[in-house]
């Protein structure tokens, strides 16, 4: 967290970090299962197939549709990981416009690009969710498993708007904001 600004209210540093711990379980929760089912398929196929060819049985070995599972759990963590990288500072920053402004106006103009940054992430979510909903009223359906689609694509305006409203408490509470990467260490 930054220094030099007056501290956040306890409930709203609460609500950040509990968040942050929310996204990362998440995060942490679709790539261990990636591995998992990855791991599980790829030893089945490689250690039941002589098997099955040996005893000439017929049936797929490994994990069904694993490829299609992983990809769906793909979507959940990584657009969860756009909340987790605004929360940590870990984001891409690019560096154009820097030093335009006065240094005196430091503070200001970074409250403004964060207020500035979460109406954008607003903006893409809003894009987002027309996409899950046109999903929904197509009624298109998972591969594989013939189930409805739009509630894994609900992850990606999710993520955004997570960035969003976390980009909201940084313009609020600037002492909220991480430490660019260079000062973390």
């Amino acid at each position: 967290m930054s220094s030099g600004f007056a501290p956040a209210p306890a409930g709203a540093r609460w609500v950040v970090q509990t968040w942050h711990r929310v996204e990362c379980l998440i995060a942490v929760a679709a790539f261990g299962f990636i591995a998992v089912v990855m791991i599980l398929d790829v030893a089945g196929r490689e250690l039941l197939t002589p098997i099955y060819q040996a005893f000439d049985i017929k049936g797929a070995a490994g994990v069904f549709a694993a490829q299609k599972m992983c990809v769906y759990a793909l979507v959940i963590g990584s657009f969860c990981g756009v909340g987790v990288a605004t929360a940590t500072g870990s984001h891409l920053l690019p560096r154009i416009g820097f030093g335009w402004v006065p240094t005196s106006f430091g503070s200001s103009m970074n409250r403004l690009a964060d207020l500035f940054t979460g109406c954008f992430f607003v903006g893409v979510a809003w894009f987002g969710w027309v996409y899950v909903a046109s999903s929904m009223q197509a009624g298109l359906r998972m591969q594989a498993f013939d189930m409805p689609i739009w509630p894994i694509q609900l992850a990606i305006p999710l993520g955004f708007l997570s960035a969003a409203v976390r980009y909201f408490f940084f313009a609020a509470w600037p002492a909220l904001r991480p430490l660019p990467p260079e000062f973390q260490e």
